[in-house]
């Protein structure tokens, strides 16, 4: 049987993000069921529903990631949490990748959420936010273990890289868990 592509989306759009060091640590444990991608969002221009109506041809970059997320079989979310809430490049990704309606892109695909933060509560608001997204969404969520990364920027070493074994053991937990609810869920 062939790998599950998987997107792993990174809702921050640093350079030098804590969160896509985290989503390529968990990329490389990944056991071998599953083919990670990280998708970019950061060039895609705010959802407009005047952009593509009325015979308007939908912005280029929408297209692009509307076509790549369509060969997608679950996505991976990766997310700090800005203000309590989730990134607004990543709203706006789920917005862009859900319209035209009747038409959107995350119907069906399994999911996960890691939500990463150098705070004490590991981005609880934007995890949980995000988590209502997929239920409209239509998007089966992985519920358990739930994942949020506190005091992140103390688990990693000069290298981005996990600093320790429970951290390291952590992760394996969610990525493993993640491949069977894949292995479970995803459509044939």
């Amino acid at each position: 049987m062939s790998a599950k592509k998987i997107a792993v989306i990174v809702g921050s759009l640093r350079k030098d993000s804590i969160n896509r060091k985290f989503a390529h640590e968990l990329m490389a444990m990944a056991p071998a069921s599953l083919a990670m991608q990280i998708v970019e969002i950061g060039e895609l221009p705010l959802y407009n529903q005047d952009l593509e109506e009325n015979g308007a041809t939908a912005p280029q970059a929408w297209q692009n990631f509307r076509q790549q997320m369509t060969g997608m079989d679950g996505v991976l979310f990766v997310t700090p949490e800005y203000n309590r809430s989730i990134p607004s490049a990543l709203k706006n990704a789920i917005d862009v990748g859900s319209r035209p309606y009747g038409s959107s892109i995350w119907s069906g695909k399994p999911a996960a959420i890691v939500s990463v933060s150098p705070g004490a509560t590991g981005g609880f608001g934007a995890n949980h936010h995000l988590r209502q997204c997929m239920v409209f969404l239509d998007m089966p969520l992985l519920q358990q273990p739930e994942a949020y990364i506190g005091g992140a920027t103390k688990l990693l070493d000069d290298n981005g890289k996990i600093n320790n074994d429970s951290s390291r053991q952590f992760l394996q937990k969610i990525i493993d868990t993640y491949a069977a609810w894949v292995a479970k869920t995803a459509k044939v």
